[in-house]
């Protein structure tokens, strides 16, 4: 009785205005996390000028990206035996680590491994907030609180294009390098994270018998690198083809069999494969998945849009993307209110995947003159889509597992997002290179038939350098310049064609959730103790 005490009790003990305070450390970690997938692309060019490492640039952001997707059901698991707030402190102490080494980098490589270090904390500061906000409010008060979480999405996609150009704009600030100072922004909101949750995070910890599968991490750790490793780098650089992209792929996937065969029989699996039986969680992960592709299709297409088809700098881009923003902040923090009302949650993203998908296919309409007040209507409707199921589809998750599978199955929700972001930027990637050489080629030939002349004095093996540098762009004459334009909006059209079904998918996905009552206090509460109790026994 004595230890279901405490419990109880801690699940009525924090009131509105605490929940804000542990927020305000949550959302500051997830901010550094968020940001830092944006903020440093627009300073690449600064950074590998001045390393002079253009054939490895693509890898700063991968080394990001592969540690941070495959942490992230690790932490959830690890999380669930060790307590939440020194395994999310441990995040943010190893994400300051890496971005402090990050900063002072000297070379490529060390460039690099401290973004692979970034990386590793990051994916335990994306995945913990989710799994922390879960442990002390209960899904029908969720609501109230997620449209912060939306807030640090968009503000993130805007701010990060916009810092990393200030940035990297200048030479120096305060003595060092410009574009250093991206990295050492983060020592101190990460400090301030660390202080609040310390000052504040008290959750109870539920002991538990526990032996960690260390084999179990080390497959699934190896198959989603190697897999992430073929999509993201190999494939787009050498050739879907290539030996290397092959390689890759198929070890990657015989190693993902071999890591869910034996995770179904170990003793106290990373990932446990009865949370598949659970129909709401394989849904929302399925969902999670599709929604990540057709986030970072809107959110890495429409800046290049706006930076090759008009024109406009990288941090002017970076504005551009208000809008979206907007539609994610309005659109999560009215449908977190609705929730928290009424307690119907399925309604949000059978709305939003319907809004992305329409507002999707309204970007194929995109031309090179269209005003920029109708692409901001695109925009919205799709950071509208985003904000109505993105946070939603985690309450709904929440309200449907165990209390003593919550750490684990939230963290493998964010697995499945992070997954779907990076296989949707490689395929969109890949579509939108291949078709623009298809379409330049045929644009170009079109020319040579209807008006010759204007090909007069232009060496025809430019072209090839169009693909691999857009800034030869402007430095093209009018007719030139605008029928290679041409074939970029034609190539940006048939990414949005190729988003489109994929969104679609997630509506269908989002019809056939399955909506239970939310718990509320009173239940939490129960559920704490009924984990408490089984974790004794």
């Amino acid at each position: 009785m004595s230890n279901k005490a405490p419990l109880n009790a801690s699940a009525k003990a924090h009131t509105h205005r605490e929940i804000m305070v542990i927020l305000g450390g949550l959302m500051t970690g997830m901010l550094l996390a968020a940001l830092d997938q944006t903020i440093v692309s627009t300073a690449l060019k600064n950074i590998v000028e001045d390393f002079h490492g253009l054939n490895h640039y693509t890898w700063v952001v991968t080394a990001y990206l592969l540690t941070s997707t495959a942490s992230t059901p690790l932490y959830g698991k690890i999380s669930d035996i060790y307590g939440r707030r020194p395994v999310f402190q441990f995040a943010i102490v190893t994400f300051l680590l890496g971005s402090f080494l990050a900063g002072a980098s000297q070379n490529m490589t060390q460039l690099i491994a401290t973004r692979a270090l970034q990386g590793l904390g990051a994916g335990g500061l994306m995945a913990l907030t989710f799994v922390i906000i879960g442990d002390i409010v209960p899904p029908r008060e969720r609501g109230r609180y997620q449209g912060y979480f939306g807030a640090v999405w968009g503000l993130s996609s805007v701010a990060g294009p916009l810092l990393g150009g200030f940035f990297s704009d200048h030479s120096q600030i305060l003595g060092i390098t410009g574009w250093r100072w991206i990295f050492y922004i983060n020592l101190p909101f990460g400090i301030a994270s660390l202080l609040i949750t310390s000052a504040v995070l008290h959750i109870p910890k539920i002991k538990r018998d526990h032996s960690i599968d260390y084999l179990g991490a080390i497959l699934m750790v190896t198959s989603v690198c190697l897999v992430l490793l073929s999509v993201s780098i190999y494939g787009p650089q050498y050739g879907w083809t290539d030996p290397r992209t092959t390689i890759f792929l198929v070890v990657g996937l015989i190693l993902t069999v071999v890591f869910l065969y034996w995770e179904s029989k170990a003793k106290e699996p990373i990932l446990p494969l009865y949370l598949f039986k659970n129909h709401t969680f394989s849904l929302t992960s399925a969902l999670g998945a599709v929604i990540g592709a057709g986030m970072f299709g809107a959110i890495v297409m429409l800046p290049l849009y706006f930076q090759v088809v008009k024109g406009y700098s990288a941090t002017s881009a970076g504005l551009k993307l208000i809008p979206l923003m907007l539609g994610i902040v309005t659109t999560s923090i009215f449908s977190g209110k609705m929730i928290s009302k009424h307690g119907h949650y399925k309604r949000y993203p059978i709305m939003g995947t319907a809004i992305m998908t329409v507002g999707i296919l309204l970007m194929t309409r995109l031309q090179i003159d269209t005003p920029y007040w109708q692409i901001s209507i695109y925009a919205i409707m799709v950071g509208a889509g985003l904000g109505l199921s993105m946070q939603t589809i985690v309450i709904a998750l929440q309200n449907a597992v165990d209390f003593k599978d919550m750490g684990v199955a939230t963290s493998s929700n964010t697995f499945f997002r992070s997954l779907g972001s990076v296989f949707g930027t490689a395929i969109f990637g890949s579509i939108l290179t291949n078709r623009v050489g298809h379409y330049l080629a045929s644009n170009f030939a079109d020319l040579a038939k209807t008006d010759p002349k204007a090909l007069d004095g232009f060496d025809m093996s430019q072209l090839g350098g169009i693909t691999s540098s857009t800034a030869v762009l402007k430095t093209l004459p009018p007719v030139i310049q605008h029928t290679a334009l041409e074939a970029f909006v034609s190539s940006f059209h048939v990414v949005f064609y190729a988003a489109a079904p994929i969104t679609a998918l997630g509506l269908l996905l989002a019809l056939m959730l399955r909506e239970t009552p939310l718990r509320t206090t009173q239940d939490y509460a129960a559920a704490r103790e009924e984990a408490a109790g089984e974790s004794l026994g």
